[in-house]
């Protein structure tokens, strides 16, 4: 497997960063967590005064072999329909990245249909889709390895803009299932607690969805396979390009900004590749699918927002976009006690 090598921030400006965020005209701790998400951007910057620089957006698409087993309330055609309608401006992901002027990257990964005829979508197909991982693994050692490779040279190819706050997001029906297992199988977290409704499944399917993924997880643990074989025996490879972006984007000392359940399980898998991935993550929502509140909580993340969304797409995390800018304009743009001449009054 690639070697990611990607050090903690330095927190020699730790100190300095708090007392400037302390020193700016407003009671200590008064502006709650955009403090927070100032010192870790300062932190993981190395400087006083941080900058946003060219935020990009990664989509990867592809498609999962386990939709067949009918564990997804959306047919698995709504994958390829989908990539094509965002390449018209017409998902959510488009219009939030028009809001926030935030450069949108379409990447076929793996998605079952020819997209070539749209060149706004990156051709980077590993596979036509996964194999069905209730009958064996999803994908070969090789092609994992080539999925996160891809996820790193989509974020080399940022870098290359400038980019040094990175979003990501994923279209591929039935990548709740893989999501389900990997927090499974890395937390150790009854399936059970891990499966929730996808895109939409009623109470008889969520029944049928746990019963295919127990099934499918047995068949897994009876080879003793190690934690880490997951990430491709279960995995689409829009979700492993996804785990590739996000060390990539760390080893890059990059801000990233974590989406969903499905973008957190692929920031789970991504710190038992690496841990100091951690620490260049900010978890920007919790979303509706049942098991995120229990991943976040394994992983101590506190997001900023709970508007409900299980939308997927990277859109949580591009919603929250603003709120990251305003804790760097914080740190900047404020004024402080002495500049303002206003006395300080705790």
């Amino acid at each position: 497997m690639h070697t990611f090598h990607i050090t903690a921030p330095d927190g020699e400006l730790r100190e300095a960063l708090q007392q400037k965020i302390d020193s700016l005209n407003k009671p200590k701790g008064a502006m709650g967590r955009l403090e927070d998400l100032a010192l870790q951007i300062g932190l993981i910057q190395g400087a006083l005064s941080p900058t946003l620089a060219h935020p990009c957006h990664l989509l990867f698409g592809a498609d999962h072999g386990i939709a067949t087993e009918n564990v997804s309330a959306s047919p698995q055609e709504v994958t390829w329909q989908q990539m094509i309608n965002f390449t018209h401006g017409g998902g959510g992901v488009n219009m939030f990245c028009r809001q926030h002027h935030i450069e949108l990257f379409l990447i076929d990964v793996g998605v079952a249909h020819d997209l070539s005829s749209y060149p706004t979508i990156l051709s980077r197909k590993i596979a036509c889709g996964t194999k069905n991982f209730l009958h064996g693994p999803a994908m070969t050692a090789e092609q994992c390895e080539q999925a996160l490779q891809t996820g790193a040279d989509m974020v080399d190819m940022c870098a290359q803009k400038g980019c040094n706050i990175l979003s990501i997001g994923e279209m591929g029906i039935a990548n709740t299932s893989a999501a389900s297992l990997w927090m499974s199988i890395f937390t150790k977290t009854p399936l059970s607690d891990c499966i929730g409704a996808g895109s939409g499944l009623n109470e008889a399917g969520i029944a049928h969805k746990n019963k295919i993924l127990t099934e499918a997880l047995h068949h897994f643990h009876t080879q003793h396979l190690p934690a880490t074989a997951a990430l491709a025996y279960f995995g689409g490879f829009e979700m492993v390009a996804a785990v590739g972006a996000m060390l990539r984007a760390a080893e890059q000392k990059m801000v990233i900004l974590i989406d969903g359940f499905i973008m957190t399980a692929c920031l789970l898998a991504a710190t038992h590749i690496h841990k100091n991935v951690r620490h260049y993550a900010i978890f920007t929502h919790c979303s509706e699918e049942k098991g995120h509140r229990l991943l976040l909580q394994h992983l101590r993340a506190h997001p900023l927002l709970s508007l409900g969304l299980r939308l997927g797409e990277g859109t949580g995390a591009l919603c929250c976009y603003p709120i990251v800018e305003s804790a760097v304009r914080m740190l900047n743009e404020m004024n402080n006690f002495d500049n303002a001449h206003i006395t300080k009054y705790f």
